[in-house]
Order: structure tokens, then C-alpha cells, then sequence
């Protein structure tokens, strides 16, 4: 008789993480917080660690053939500073752990260093370490980053009240459709290899998706204010993937309004010239690292002035799961249709 197998794809990456933290038994009374956030969470006495790690694999996070190795550089470290604020902390210090086949040469590794140390230089963190093997094909990234918090000013996911007001940062959906503007381009190519690529005109939204910046600064503004938000995410899988993040582990439900969604007018164009509708591609669109929390109602004049900070809705416990109020007054369920690395989707 045959062991019965379950393909991971039916899980998906989150079902996958959920699997996993079921098994996960914490022994150690400084681990205030282990999987099921952006960082993991160390008690140190005065301040929290904040640890975290990410990976960046060829050919699923990244194509070469259009990504400028030392773009790949700077990005890995700003995706791993990304997931630090999103704890409302401040990254310190990074490791950097690459596998290279033999088709990358010493000059294209300098490259992605010299990525790595404009990324460290920009935010402030140190690169203290990390490891180099050998890959049987393609690049492998795995970059582990530690960060403080004041314990008082920590941000879970979990935190939300209902009738916090949800607050996101930056504009959404640009890095979306700069990879489609790539990948256009990348077909061109491919189709006749004497065609130089047609970049014009799109330089914002195509370096939203080949080298993003992390919004510590907005960490370091609210931190001036006194304002600690209820809860907190960085937009790395998509507005409506990550806003479900926060009602699932908040318990509550959310209502966003559709007119409300900050989209930069470029992104909007090229969407409607790819017929995509631009609302779709701010709610699944991800790669943004832009911030998304929640603050009390009381708390709304520290930011409604912000230029760079935007209210869309709020937390509601009468809505089980987050929806969107159309600019024809309709509600539509939203749903988590970010990237899922195992469906390919």
C-alpha cells in the first residue's frame, strides 16, 4: 500500500508556513515571538532583537536576463530592512549567504556586492558575515538581517482593534507593472535580439520592481510623532494577500474603499494599456515594500497630513473577511492572489 502523498501546491506557500508552525514548540522564555510575523522576536533585556530571513532564488524570484546584478544586490538587502520596519523596528546588521555556478564571474559577484554595500550604506546596517558555495545552476540568495525595537513600540501583525483606521504607504501597483513592462521587453528580445529595448518613459515604474527602497523612513517619522500603529506589514505579496495577514491574525474583518487605493497615474496608464484594470494590480500586484498598519482613531491627526501616508479603510469585526466598497458601492470579497512561489501563480 501506497503512503498517501499531498502535493505541495495544494497547500501553497502560506498553507506550507502553517503546516510547518504547528509543529514548532518554543522553549526558551526570551522568544516573545517565533513564526507567524515579519520577524522573529528575541527579549534582550531592554530592546527586542528582531530577526529575519529571506531567500532569493533564480528563475523564481528574479531573471536575470533583465535584473542588473548589482540591482540584485541592493534588492536582496532591502527586502529582508523591509520586514524589520514592518515590526516598527531598525535594522542593524545583515548576513549575506550566496550559491554561484561556475558561469558567474569574479567581476559579476563584485557587482552584486557592490549592490549589497550601497543597500547596507543607504540604511545604515552592517554586513557582518555570510557563507559562499557552489550552485549546480543559477544564483541562490539567502540574506538573514537583525534589528531592534523599543518593547513598547513593537508592531505585530495580530494588534488591530476593530474601527483601526488601515493606513498604507507610497503608491501601489508599480512594480507589478514594471515586471510587465520587462518581461515585455525581455519577448521583444528573445523574438529578435537586435531590438534594443524600448525603457523610455517607464524609468519609475520599472525601478519600483528593480531596485525598491524600504520605508524606515516612515518608521523614523512615526517614532518623532509618539505614534505606535496597532498592527503592521510590509506589501511584499500584495495589498489584499497582506491585509488578510492582518485580519487573520487580528481576528477581525476590514473594509478598504477602492477610490481610496493610492496609484501613481503612470502605473495607472501602462494598466490600462496591458488591459489590466490598475485596482487589480495594487491589491495583488506585491514587491512594493511599502507599509501597511493600522492606528487608532484617535491617532488620525499625527498622520492624516502626511503626504505619503494614505487612510483607505478600517478594521471591522462584523466583516469576516476583508472586502472593498467599489466606487459604485458595491462590496466585493477580497482574496489572496499574490505570487504563491509552489502554484507558479
Amino acid at each position: 500500500m501506497s503512503e498517501k502523498r499531498t502535493e505541495i501546491s495544494q497547500l501553497g506557500e502560506f498553507g506550507l508556513i502553517d503546516r510547518i508552525s504547528k509543529t514548532v514548540d518554543i522553549k526558551n522564555a526570551s522568544t516573545i515571538k517565533g513564526i507567524g510575523d515579519d520577524a522573529a522576536v528575541i527579549d534582550m533585556g531592554e530592546k527586542y532583537l528582531l530577526v529575519s530571513t529571506d531567500q532569493l532564488i533564480e528563475g523564481i524570484h528574479f531573471d536575470l536576463s533583465y535584473m542588473p546584478v548589482k540591482h540584485l544586490g541592493y534588492k536582496s538587502v532591502i527586502v529582508s530592512v523591509s520586514d524589520i520596519a514592518a515590526m516598527n523596528g531598525i535594522p542593524r546588521q545583515v548576513t549575506v549567504n550566496i550559491a554561484i555556478s561556475n558561469r558567474f564571474s569574479v567581476e559579476a559577484i563584485d557587482a552584486f556586492y557592490e549592490g549589497v554595500h550601497a543597500a547596507c550604506k543607504n540604511y545604515k546596517v552592517d554586513l557582518v558575515g555570510g557563507d559562499t558555495t557552489a550552485s549546480p545552476s543559477g544564483l541562490f540568495i539567502s540574506i538573514t538581517i537583525l534589528g531592534v525595537v523599543d518593547k513598547k513600540k513593537i508592531a505585530y501583525r495580530s494588534g488591530a482593534g476593530d474601527k483601526d483606521i488601515i493606513c498604507v504607504t507610497g503608491d501601489l501597483g508599480g512594480a507589478y507593472m514594471g515586471l510587465q513592462i520587462l518581461e515585455r521587453e525581455k519577448q521583444v528580445f528573445l523574438t529578435n535580439p537586435e531590438m534594443q529595448p524600448k525603457l523610455e518613459g517607464f524609468d519609475y515604474i520599472v525601478q519600483r520592481q528593480l531596485k525598491p527602497e524600504a520605508r524606515t523612513d516612515i518608521i523614523y517619522e512615526l517614532q518623532d510623532t509618539g505614534l505606535v500603529p496597532t498592527s503592521m506589514i510590509d506589501i511584499s505579496d500584495g495589498l489584499a494577500s497582506d491585509l488578510m495577514h492582518i485580519c487573520k491574525q487580528s481576528g477581525l474583518g476590514a473594509r478598504i474603499f477602492e477610490d481610496k487605493i493610492p496609484i501613481d497615474q503612470l502605473t495607472y496608464e501602462t494598466a490600462i494599456k496591458f488591459k489590466i484594470n490598475p485596482v487589480t494590480c495594487a491589491l495583488n500586484g506585491g514587491e512594493e515594500y511599502e507599509l501597511l498598519f493600522t492606528i487608532k482613531q484617535k491617532n488620525l491627526k499625527k498622520v492624516e497630513m502626511h503626504p505619503d501616508i494614505h487612510m483607505i479603510g478600517y478594521m471591522d469585526k462584523k466583516e469576516k473577511k476583508p472586502v472593498m466598497v467599489t466606487k459604485q458601492d458595491q462590496i466585493i470579497r477580497l482574496k489572496a492572489q499574490g505570487w504563491d512561489h509552489f502554484t507558479n501563480k
